[in-house]
């Protein structure tokens, strides 16, 4: 075991407002673990057994589904992607409005803008479809903008804090979002060498640079678009 006290979290989950929580934060954070905690919970409370809390209130669940890890099938045939997607399948043809569903980095086995429009995608069916409460953890930052399009999904991260240089893990977990995911710094504490950690911070700066001009590149073009739309409509 770790020699370090255990952070206690709280969690409101219903299924109104707060049904889907898309929870942001770096690796090694503790964004499975507040998630693992969630699902141990509730089925100690279901079968009546002693719940770690200073108080709960806690609904029936029909099931618990959970997509959490990598691995992969190799005597089968199936890779850690054609794994992880069978199980997310099985989860949305099987869940219903009363399950609890625990789903972690959805899309991360394949490339970043189809990981991307696939986890955003689950996400919408299961706003709209399935309506069941779930734990959403990712690292897909731009997923945090659903919660200006859904009522009920509400974003939430895991606090850290920078320090001369040095990330320090808080495994708190509180309401808003965070835009880093700090896995280089991750890359440090596993002991890659220097060399390797700063250039893959001089790519980051680079990979970052060109994302914000190809967005601004995107604006403009937008933009253009909607200013020759008037003109057309303000000639006809």
């Amino acid at each position: 075991m770790i020699n370090e006290p255990f952070v206690p979290n709280d969690c409101f989950i219903d299924k109104n407002e707060n049904m889907i929580l898309i929870i942001t934060g770096p690796n090694m954070a503790g964004k499975s673990t507040f998630m693992r905690q969630v699902a141990i919970i509730s089925l100690m409370a279901q079968i009546g057994c002693f719940v770690p809390a200073k108080n709960a209130n806690i609904s029936l669940v029909d099931k618990i589904f959970t997509r959490i890890g990598a691995s992969d099938d190799i005597s089968s045939g199936k890779s850690t992607f054609m794994v992880e997607m069978s199980e997310v399948s099985y989860i949305l043809k099987n869940a219903t409005s009363d399950s609890l569903l625990i789903l972690d980095e959805v899309g991360r086995g394949t490339s970043t803008f189809d990981g991307l429009s696939i986890a955003w995608s689950v996400v919408e069916y299961l706003a709209n479809k399935i309506k069941a409460k779930t734990l959403f953890a990712t690292h897909y930052h731009e997923l945090t903008e659903l919660e200006e399009k859904y009522r009920c999904i509400k974003n939430y991260s895991i606090e850290v804090k920078e320090f001369n240089n040095k990330v320090i893990f808080l495994h708190k977990i509180r309401r808003g979002k965070v835009d880093q995911s700090y896995g280089i710094e991750v890359a440090k504490l596993a002991g890659l060498p220097d060399e390797v950690i700063l250039k893959a911070k001089e790519i980051l700066s680079q990979l970052e640079g060109s994302k914000e001009n190809t967005i601004n590149k995107t604006t403009y073009k937008n933009i253009q678009k909607r200013n020759m739309k008037k003109k057309l409509q303000q000639k006809s």
